[in-house]
């Protein structure tokens, strides 16, 4: 991630505050956010249609550098999130997420802790996660930027959706079933994982290959280098496939279409909770329980020493 990404001391004076304002919750969370930013001095932009700012932030130029913000805070969801990241694909803005939403795997700081870790985040002591990017495009035209998953899929009415996959100049396999899932360590905790794949962690660096309701039952998720690049040809179809970005219909593609998906040079900065335990987010995020049912939560087991003899040879 470039270093000018982080943030020092003192170096935000300008918030831009992204709300779903479709969550009640939100819609009342945000007097108070407004006083708090206020008190503090900070010149705050509110936004509570995170999609039309989205679409409008595509359409104009790039601002100058000392007219943007330093900081997001977004409140909402991993969808609203994911609508942030799209809005800065090309000159990414620190992202704070606040959940609104259900899951939060990329909004990890929770409503009631906001004004603690965005006081922290302003005093620099927000840690950083840099979350790798892929890159889409389509074979004749069309690009796009993807936080979490590329995901190549049959319409819900056509029959078999065939797909080669090759990566570099090798070739891997073809695909039949509901599609292809391509996923970033970010989007390993999303459709992917639903169809079976791998959780990695999110700051780490790999792309997780996904099938979706595979014919052949010896398909099975895989994880690839980062640096590999990926194409993915459509073989066979019996009716119009769909390249999904991020949750997104991006573009309709046709038998004989290809799409090359590799990673993005620039990872993308979210700001996370200083000492945020990323297995607890996986336990309460995926309902991971130590007991059985009734039981509750026990405490860790103690650690056990392990002797060896000749017997254990």
């Amino acid at each position: 991630m470039d270093d000018s990404l982080t943030l020092e001391p003192g170096s935000v004076e300008r918030i831009l505050v992204l709300a779903d304002c479709r969550k009640q919750a939100v819609v009342d969370f945000l007097p108070s956010l407004e006083a708090w930013l206020k008190a503090r001095g900070l010149d705050a932009q509110i936004e509570c249609d995170i999609r039309g700012y989205e679409r409008s932030a595509s359409k104009t130029q790039k601002p100058k550098a000392s007219a943007r913000a330093q900081l997001a805070v977004v409140l909402g969801g991993d969808g609203a999130i994911l609508g942030a990241a799209r809005a800065f694909a090309e000159e990414p803005m620190p992202i704070l997420g606040v959940n609104f939403g259900y899951l939060g795997f990329l909004s990890s700081t929770p409503s009631v802790r906001c004004f603690e870790v965005l006081e922290a985040a302003l005093a620099g002591q927000c840690p950083t996660e840099p979350r790798m990017r892929l890159v889409a495009e389509v074979e004749g035209g069309g690009r796009a930027v993807a936080l979490n998953d590329v995901v190549l899929q049959r319409s819900s009415h056509q029959g078999l959706l065939s797909s080669s996959m090759s990566v570099g100049s090798e070739w891997v396999t073809t695909y039949r079933g509901d599609g292809v899932v391509i996923a970033t360590p970010s989007g390993s905790t999303a459709y992917s994982l639903a169809a079976g794949g791998p959780v990695m962690a999110p700051s780490m660096l790999g792309i997780v290959v996904t099938p979706l309701a595979s014919q052949g039952l010896s398909n099975r998720p895989i994880v690839l280098h980062p640096d590999s690049e990926i194409t993915l040809t459509i073989t066979g179809a019996a009716g119009i496939t769909t390249l999904v970005v991020d949750g997104q219909g991006f573009f309709p593609m046709q038998p004989g279409a290809s799409v090359r998906i590799r990673r993005h040079p620039a990872s993308y900065p979210i700001l996370a909770m200083s000492g945020l335990d990323p297995f607890r987010r996986l336990r309460e995020r995926l309902g991971w329980s130590a007991g059985l049912p009734g039981e509750g939560s026990p405490e860790a087991p103690p650690a056990v020493e392990w002797s060896r003899d000749e017997d254990d040879r």
